[in-house]
């Protein structure tokens, strides 16, 4: 894994402990209460298959996203708004080789 993608796992790491109530002291993350699943997925000009491989969703959770059946937990969102804001950086820290 690069020295990025490990910055990046570590910081998701950090932001999900402080979610969590783990963490008391260091910086706050902001995490979004909704998040526009389709607008992320449509602005990277994948398909919803596609946009699940990559990232590894389940395809059902993002049809259900883009259609307002159900909302991304806490950690998908903070997933979700690193993807909308650094895909790259996200792809790279999972191992996408494309």
């Amino acid at each position: 894994m690069s020295e990025a993608g490990s910055k990046l796992i570590k910081s998701a790491r950090q932001a999900l402990a402080y979610a969590r109530g783990e963490v008391s002291a260091g910086f706050i993350a902001h995490v979004p209460d909704e998040v526009d699943v389709k607008a992320i997925r449509m602005s990277l000009g994948l398909t919803q298959p596609e946009f699940s491989n990559r990232f590894g969703f389940d395809v059902r959770a993002v049809q259900d996203w883009e259609q307002k059946r159900r909302q991304p937990d806490r950690a998908a969102r903070v997933l979700l708004t690193v993807i909308a804001r650094e895909p790259d950086a996200v792809r790279r820290a999972l191992g996408d080789s494309e």
